[in-house]
């Protein structure tokens, strides 16, 4: 037996096939629960509302248009690109672009179809249509149900507390103070199609459109409600964006939402919209120019009517058409003069009015004029210029990610006082260098002037007027030339960026719920949580339960098992002697009898547990039996003097019995009582006395089982259990073989191994342990009978000691004993 132990326990540690009968035990659980895993992943992808995604992609150009700066020369140009395009991701997700987006698709208004426990949205495909009062307050996250009666009438149906109105003329929540700013609204009514339906807390209309459709709409649950346009923008501003690779200038925008369509829209006009703001921006300094133009075209014009029709009615009086030689020449440089100086003055304009602007901090990249659209050819104030817009863009790009007081937004706000403090002080120059100019033209104009005098009275007139005429004529050419070219810059003005691919439809499943993978994770999950539960179960499980359980507590063999019984009876062998439980037992008589080899085939039996209920009684009824019927005379005792119960299955009397013999009150052959089974005498524990342990360990005892072990081959020893008295510790000298009985199912693992450590610090040699009650299925692993072993003995779960452990063992229990009528302990099932 111990040479079996040491080679079992060299066996493979783990047994999967023990494992998979243990789980396929429990077939039906795992049915069950992939069933009801099943059905709960196919009402969760039956009433989820699909998430779908569409997507986008953008080129982000480099502004620089190809110019060089210092990291560009040192190979860092790809950081420049890097910010760039981080700045525009900053541009496309900020808020201002995103809420302009939501009002030009005209978002205010979300319409939904109701059938079958099942909402949808609708978009382009709602039967009717809500014209409301944007002047009008209107109340908003309210749910206004239709049920549409006809083409002519329809029933609404709105209730709502603590409701907020909101202003769509002036885009913000509704704010009254010193009164309360949520209303209660309920409508229950019917109205027809195009009837106003007005309230001082709402106004609008409903309108059947071409998507109405009699047969399916009709009778139908639909709903609509006021969106927030400033919740909605923030909404949408989910979308996530991101380069498709690294370093990639192409960004991939994605956007997740249960209407395709309504996505596919909102992405195609964001990406329309940060285009045409791009555009926009190009073109407003073109743009600026042509309006400063024609503010001086409008004054120059002016002029040139009045020069023209002097000039005319000056030649129709005089009857002179031309001036003579002398006239011409002095004409020809005053021409020239004053067309510099009034190109000089026209510059002048602009470089006040860029001063004026600056000093008085006013909107500067709102006026801001390209100084080489005016003819302007001062290189440093077009250098200034142009850094001075590039920083301002700078700034506006950093507020949309951070706030005023960010460092970053700080320096850029220095770095724009520092630009405009040299501009200003370039401007005065500039200024101050314009006025000598034409102070020395006006010198030169004095003179010419003087000469102007020495000329006829007729050629002096005809020269004074051909000399304005001339002067606003040139002008007037000039300003227009200059606003041709900057509306031909505005014509071919394109966005620096581009749209790669549109947002479209292009028929994917949605992204969630994943109805094939929800499907999968439920027949994961149907089998994982039972096999968690059965493993978890086992492993919390304090009872003995299979095999190796015992093997891993103890170093004492196993003798056999003894499977479940389902019989009224103690006395099965007796009864159905061709039974399985019979077998079991011939199987323990077979290995019991090559232990005791050596004995003279006659072996003294002690059959004890570590509790009540182990079924220790019954094995030693049915031991005593199974060697009975092999012809061997044998007696069964019962030595559990505190309990005796064993005359109840034999049908015999308890009057005199081994506690009466012990006391010299019965003679030996008094006690012996004959069963029904040939070759099995019993003898009784007789009257309950006061001092069993005392009893037992006295001289009488070994002048009785001299007596028996004389009479009789199998001695049986039916003792109380070792875990609550040491009656069997005192018997177990007599024995030849101790058999330990534990409970599938039942025996405690803590107890148990309690019992048998301190069994083992004894160093008994002649301790063999019994499985008693193993349940044996289709499902069990490894069992057999007829021989007593098995890699297994079935697998079951229970839990606790049970009610009444141990009772009836100590003078405490006697009370009860008295006052309850209990279930006989000692039955096997």
């Amino acid at each position: 037996m111990e040479n079996n132990y040491t080679e079992f326990q060299q066996e493979e540690s783990f047994d999967y096939k023990a494992l998979f009968f243990k789980l396929y035990r429990y077939w039906y659980f795992f049915i069950l629960t992939i069933f009801i895993a099943l059905l709960i992943a196919f009402l969760f992808n039956k009433y989820t509302k699909p998430i779908y995604e569409v997507k986008t992609t953008v080129l982000i150009n480099d502004t620089k248009g190809g110019e060089m700066d210092a990291q560009s020369l040192m190979g860092f140009g790809f950081m420049n690109s890097q910010q760039n395009v981080e700045n525009e991701i900053g541009k496309l997700q900020s808020y201002t672009l995103v809420n302009e987006v939501v009002r030009d698709l005209d978002l205010y208004i979300a319409y939904f179809r109701e059938e079958n426990f099942i909402t949808k949205e609708l978009y382009k495909d709602n039967p009717f249509v809500l014209v409301f009062d944007s002047a009008h307050l209107q109340p908003i996250n309210l749910k206004f149900k239709i049920t549409i009666l006809n083409n002519k009438s329809f029933t609404l149906e709105a209730e709502g507390k603590n409701i907020k109105l909101y202003n769509y003329k002036e885009y913000e929540v509704y704010k009254n103070p010193g009164k309360e700013n949520e209303v209660n609204i309920l409508i229950d009514s019917t109205f027809s199609f195009g009837q106003r339906i007005i309230d001082k807390n709402y106004n609008f209309k409903v309108l059947l459109n071409e998507s109405y459709n009699p047969e399916t709409d009709s009778d139908v649950s639909f709903f609509f409600i006021f969106n927030n346009p400033d919740k909605l923008t923030k909404q949408f501003q989910a979308f996530e964006i991101e380069p498709i690779k690294e370093e990639s200038s192409i960004l991939k925008i994605t956007l997740k939402g249960n209407n395709v369509n309504k996505s596919i829209n909102f992405l195609n006009k964001l990406t329309e919209v940060y285009l045409s703001r791009n555009l926009e921006k190009k073109n407003r300094a073109a743009e600026n120019t042509v309006s400063f133009i024609n503010s001086q075209l409008g004054i120059i014009l002016d002029s040139l009517n009045y020069a023209e029709q002097s000039l005319q009615d000056f030649r129709t009086n005089k009857k002179v058409m031309n001036l003579d030689f002398q006239a011409t020449q002095v004409f020809e440089q005053l021409k020239d003069l004053e067309g510099d100086k009034a190109m000089l003055e026209l510059k002048n304009i602009y470089y006040i009015t860029l001063k004026n602007y600056i000093e008085e901090n006013m909107g500067l990249e709102d006026v801001l004029i390209i100084p080489s659209s005016l003819g302007i050819d001062d290189p440093l104030l077009n250098d200034l210029t142009k850094e001075l817009t590039n920083a301002y863009s700078e700034k506006q790009e950093k507020l949309l990610s951070s706030t005023s007081k960010s460092p970053g937004v700080i320096m850029m706000s220095q770095k724009i006082e520092m630009i405009e403090a040299t501009l200003l002080e370039n401007l005065k120059n500039i200024l101050k260098n314009s006025q000598i100019a034409i102070g020395d033209i006006n010198e030169r104009l004095n003179e010419l002037e003087g000469k102007v005098k020495n000329l006829p009275s007729t050629q002096r007139q005809l020269l004074g007027i051909e000399r304005k005429f001339k002067l606003s004529d040139n002008l007037y050419n000039y300003l227009l030339e200059k606003r041709s070219e900057a509306q031909i810059t505005k014509a071919s003005n394109e966005p620096d960026n581009e749209i790669i691919d549109i947002a479209r439809d292009s028929g994917e499943a949605p992204v969630f719920p994943k109805k094939s993978l929800n499907f999968v994770i439920a027949i994961i999950l149907g089998i994982v949580l039972p096999v968690v539960y059965i493993l978890g179960k086992d492993y919390f499980n304090d009872s003995i339960v299979e095999r190796k359980d015992v093997e891993n507590i103890t170093k004492y063999p196993i003798i056999g098992h003894i499977i479940h019984s389902n019989r009224d009876t103690q006395a099965v062998v007796a009864e159905s002697p061709k039974s399985s439980i019979a077998e079991s037992f011939r199987s323990i008589r077979t290995n019991l009898q090559f232990l005791g080899q050596g004995t003279d085939d006659k072996q003294t039996i002690l059959i004890t547990s570590d509790m009540v209920s182990a079924g220790k009684t019954f094995t030693a009824i049915n031991l005593a039996s199974i060697f009975a019927l092999y012809g061997k005379k044998t007696v069964l005792l019962g030595f559990d003097l505190r309990k005796p119960k064993i005359y109840k299955d034999f049908g015999l009397k308890n009057i005199e019995g081994i506690s009466s013999y012990l006391i010299n009150k019965s003679e030996f052959e008094d006690i012996i009582q004959h069963s029904p089974i040939e070759n099995l005498d019993i003898i009784m524990a007789g009257p309950v006395p006061p001092n069993p342990a005392e009893l037992i360990a006295s001289k009488k005892t070994d002048l009785m089982f001299e007596k028996i072990k004389e009479k009789y081959d199998y001695v049986i020893l039916d003792t109380p259990p070792v875990g609550l008295v040491t009656d069997a510790f005192l018997l177990m000298k007599y024995a030849d073989s101790n058999i330990f009985v534990v409970r599938q199912n039942y025996t405690n693992k803590k107890v148990f191994g309690s019992i048998m450590g301190d069994l083992e610090k004894r160093d008994l040699k002649n301790i063999s342990i019994l499985i008693n009650d193993v349940k044996l299925t289709k499902s069990s692993y490894g069992y057999g009978y007829g021989y007593g072993y098995g890699s297994g003995y079935g697998y079951g779960y229970g839990y606790g000691y049970g009610y009444g452990y141990g009772y009836g063992y100590y003078s405490d229990d006697k009370a009860q004993e008295k006052d309850s009528t209990m279930k006989r302990i000692f039955k096997n099932t």
